[in-house]
């Protein structure tokens, strides 16, 4: 069973300091662009740049890519494989903690990049053994930016067409060393980064800042189980539709698909995202995907810190 997320009235109240902490970040700006410097203020006016169609038909394949089902016409994948040809294509980068075989590298190259708690471990995330990485700082975002960044623009290069940048609300299993507006600062760069490059970046999960969408510059949402938590109303409020969810529970995927199907795109995926073929993957959408009409219209549950050395 998934750990228990944050009760919905802390989520409130948390949304209302964000968006109060990151109205003062903007006015006491460190850069000439804003907060770090960063020079995004809101979405892309670069013509490259366009979020997935509203209601378009979506598998999730962040596993391991395979052939889309019939009808599929969004497809995300991690950055280490193919964008799908063809396709509208988003390209997953765990851009707020180290992947678990990727910690060695963090370590040797860029250890001052991992938050650590004052005893000096290491900030874990307990359920997918990730290191938090330390967004805390205008020096430490800018410098996290230029190697997250240089994976945004490998994304690019290789025809992706968005970015999902994984783990936005790290800051809830920080124990309280991050805030909502330190982790909304770096996404601001990712975003630049990401429209410079022509890709749209869509906002992953965090639902108490979807009041500083614009601020930050996403151009979409990707969520996690949006109507278990009752949130994916106010993601497609705020994107006019353009929402891409996964359900990882069959009774949760079928509510979903009744009150939300024809609006947003809907897939449910097995929770460890395997790739066609192998045991256990489930893919499906709300209805046949050959059949979802053109026009039509995860958040992840949050987990406790864990330090160590």
């Amino acid at each position: 069973m998934p750990p228990t997320r944050l009760p919905a009235a802390a989520r409130a109240v948390l949304a209302v300091l964000t968006t109060l902490a990151l109205g003062a970040g903007c006015a006491a700006a460190d850069g000439p662009g804003g907060a770090d410097g960063s020079g995004g203020s809101g979405g892309s006016g670069d013509p490259r740049v366009r979020p997935p169609e509203a209601g378009a038909a979506f598998d999730y394949q962040i596993g391991g890519a395979y052939p889309p089902p019939p009808g599929v016409r969004v497809v995300s994948r991690d950055r280490a494989d193919r964008p799908a040809p063809g396709l509208y294509s988003v390209c997953y980068v765990n851009a707020f903690q180290a992947q678990p075989g990727e910690l060695r590298w963090w370590r040797e190259r860029h250890p001052a990049l991992l938050l650590r708690g004052e005893d000096g471990r290491l900030v874990m995330d307990d359920a997918w053994d990730e290191a938090l990485l330390d967004t805390s700082t205008a020096g430490k975002r800018a410098a996290l930016a230029r190697i997250v960044g240089a994976w945004v623009d490998d994304c690019a290069r290789r025809g992706f067409q968005a970015v999902e940048p994984d783990n936005l609300d790290s800051f809830e299993r920080s124990g309280g060393l991050l805030t909502p507006a330190d982790n909304a600062a770096f996404a601001r760069l990712l975003a630049a980064r990401a429209h410079a490059a022509g890709l749209a970046i869509g906002q992953k999960n965090t639902a108490e800042l979807l009041p500083r969408r614009a601020a930050v510059g996403f151009d979409f949402a990707l969520t996690e189980e949006c109507g278990e938590y009752d949130e994916c109303g106010e993601y497609a409020s705020a994107y006019d539709g353009r929402v891409l969810v996964v359900a990882y529970d069959e009774a949760d995927f079928a509510a979903t698909c009744r009150r939300w199907g024809a609006r947003i795109a809907v897939v449910l995926r097995d929770r460890e995202v395997a790739p066609a073929g192998e045991p256990g993957h489930l893919s499906r959408t709300c209805r046949p995907a050959t059949t979802a009409s053109p026009q039509a219209r995860t958040r992840a549950p949050a987990r406790a810190a864990r330090l160590v050395r």
